[in-house]
């Protein structure tokens, strides 16, 4: 088997349910779902492009652990509570990977765990050198 890498997010619902912020296996990263989760318990902010900066600040701080960047992100599957947010939450989207433009899926979810998250992302990386 490769050596397997995984991050942890420093959630205690980690080890609970047995899952990692990001796991590399060779070249490839895995990154789990990823909600706009404040520091220090914070409230995420209200709008959707907002929530969605949020996100990947969290993914490219995981990538990073992992030994990767957002340079590196082949797909990405987007989540949304309500559909007319999907401009905003694009818009976040495309300021992260105008340039590297990954496979894409955008999917509407009846809802998130957290009745405040407008969004949640998921990414794959493979790491180029």
């Amino acid at each position: 088997m490769r050596d397997r890498q995984n991050v942890s997010s420093g959630s205690p619902y980690e080890p609970v349910v047995g899952f990692s912020r990001a796991v590399r296996i060779g070249d490839h990263v895995y990154v789990a779902g990823t909600a706009p989760i404040m520091p220090e318990g914070a409230q995420p902010p209200e709008d959707a492009y907002g929530q969605a900066k949020r996100c990947l600040e969290i993914i490219a701080a995981a990538l990073g652990e992992a030994g990767a960047s957002l340079d590196d992100v082949v797909r990405t599957r987007v989540f949304l509570v309500k559909a007319e947010d999907f401009e905003e939450v694009g818009r976040a989207h495309g300021e992260a990977f105008g340039d590297i433009r990954p496979a894409n899926t955008t999917l509407l979810a009846g809802g998130l765990l957290d009745p405040s998250w407008l969004v949640e992302i998921e990414v794959d990386a493979v790491v180029t050198i």
